[in-house]
């Protein structure tokens, strides 16, 4: 992997980014819109601390993975990705070049969500809100891995928008969200083992619940990012030229 074609990909993936203003839209504003609903569903107090905190993990990985598997089909079936991979551009300085955009993006996500929760909406946590944006770009970097890979397996855009409910939707039933994993039967405790998903959840529980970050954040933290470097590499090993 070379650093200088891989940081010139996120520059393009930017700029493109940029004179898309639905999907700047889709990942800055729809997350605190999205907080504030459910800050008026709740009416705030410890429920809505409770779930606030796991969505803003949960929000940035669902866009992140949405937006990111369209993008790469589209560079397939429009011809683009036929044509980078004719220049000296590898696979690994694709993929991490997405991975590192979205992650940039990822960040002014989270500090606009994060924000709104905190000094809007009131969120209360003993953990400092720094670790909450931490975990959600992590997060939303695991979603950007997992899209990435998916694409490979899809040849339109419905089939890339399908691989959500197989996908992601497994994760957030069995990350903790719904039923606390220590009271689910046997068989879905080990499968909510196998998503990274539940460790972020996980992570952004103790930041709820502990003042300084924990050994078990920590861990809960490495275990993510491990999976999202897995995710990157088995995107590049099924990365196809597939022109439309």
């Amino acid at each position: 992997m070379n650093p200088r074609i891989t940081l010139a990909t996120t520059a393009r993936i930017l700029r493109q980014l940029r004179h898309d203003r639905r999907t700047v839209a889709l990942l800055i504003v729809v997350p605190a819109a999205l907080l504030t609903l459910l800050f008026y569903m709740y009416d705030s107090g410890p429920a809505f601390d409770r779930i606030a905190l796991v969505m803003l993990g949960i929000f940035p990985f669902v866009i992140m993975f949405l937006v990111t598997s369209i993008a790469m089909l589209r560079e397939r079936t429009t011809g683009t990705l036929e044509r980078l991979l004719t220049t000296p551009l590898g696979k690994l300085d694709l993929l991490f070049g997405y991975g590192l955009a979205f992650g940039l993006a990822a960040a002014v996500q989270a500090a606009v969500a994060v924000g709104a929760a905190y000094w809007l909406l009131g969120l209360d946590t003993l953990g400092s809100p720094g670790l909450v944006v931490l975990i959600a770009v992590l997060n939303a970097v695991l979603g950007v891995a997992l899209g990435l890979f998916c694409s490979a397996f899809a040849r339109t855009e419905f089939q890339a928008v399908q691989f959500l409910p197989v996908v992601v939707v497994p994760q957030l039933l069995l990350c903790g969200l719904f039923v606390p994993r220590g009271q689910m039967a046997g068989w879905l405790q080990a499968a909510s083992d196998m998503f990274p998903l539940s460790y972020a959840v996980d992570a952004l529980a103790q930041v709820g619940r502990y003042a300084d970050p924990t050994t078990t954040m920590w861990r809960d933290l490495a275990i993510v990012a491990a999976a999202t470097i897995v995710a990157l590499v088995l995107a590049a090993a099924t990365l196809r030229r597939r022109t439309g």
